[in-house]
């Protein structure tokens, strides 16, 4: 009688804790979208640098992939990519010019890489995270990836849906040539703070929880 008592109350206990632990994730998660929603229409979220556009919107979703799993990382690349489309009604010039020449590929450029960097960066964290012991790199590789993956993918898009139109035409002649007019110092930016800030939160906060 004993031991069933126990063991029901343990399954109970276990089964609130699960509850608490969800609601949790979800909460984080929100937070996150507010943010990325705040920094989406403020400085801090992307800055003007010619015809490109540095942004720090990667860190959020870096944080929210890292801590909650792949399904809140696609979420919250998902509000990213709602955000960087949101640019192209009038916020950023570039943007509004893809959007003119199509919408629809304009649409699947900013929200299809985001969702995919935030599935790349939670699966990422899990690859490394089960080989780093010491939970010292992991964070710094995933933090790294959610600006790469963003990077590429996005500019991969672009050449494929607009690299023969005349607007994409004028920053060079070829595909190599579009990405060296149009991936700089912004890219290296982008990287950097990713690295440190994306990983350190995402470090801090899992620490924190875990206790």
């Amino acid at each position: 009688m004993y031991s069933n008592s126990n063991g029901n109350r343990t399954y109970a206990e276990n089964h609130v804790q699960g509850n608490r632990e969800k609601t949790l994730r979800l909460v984080q998660t929100a937070v996150l979208s507010a943010i990325l929603i705040l920094m989406a229409f403020t400085p801090i979220g992307y800055l003007k640098a010619g015809p490109v556009l540095i942004t720090f919107m990667m860190i959020p979703v870096v944080i929210g992939a890292i801590v909650n799993g792949p399904a809140h990382g696609a979420f919250l690349g998902g509000i990213f990519g709602a955000t960087s489309f949101a640019q192209c009604f009038g916020l950023d010039w570039f943007g509004t010019t893809l959007f003119s020449i199509n919408p629809f590929y304009t649409f699947i450029m900013t929200m299809i890489p985001r969702i995919i960097m935030g599935l790349a960066v939670a699966y990422i964290y899990r690859l490394t995270a089960s080989k780093d012991k010491e939970g010292i790199w992991s964070y710094a590789v995933a933090g790294l990836s959610g600006a790469v993956v963003n990077t590429v993918l996005f500019v991969g898009a672009l050449i494929m849906f607009f690299g023969k139109t005349e607007f994409i035409g004028q920053f060079g002649e070829t595909a190599i040539a579009v990405i060296g007019a149009l991936v700089t110092v912004n890219a290296a930016i982008e990287a950097a703070v990713s690295t440190v800030v994306g990983g350190a939160i995402a470090k801090t906060i899992k620490r924190v929880f875990a206790r």
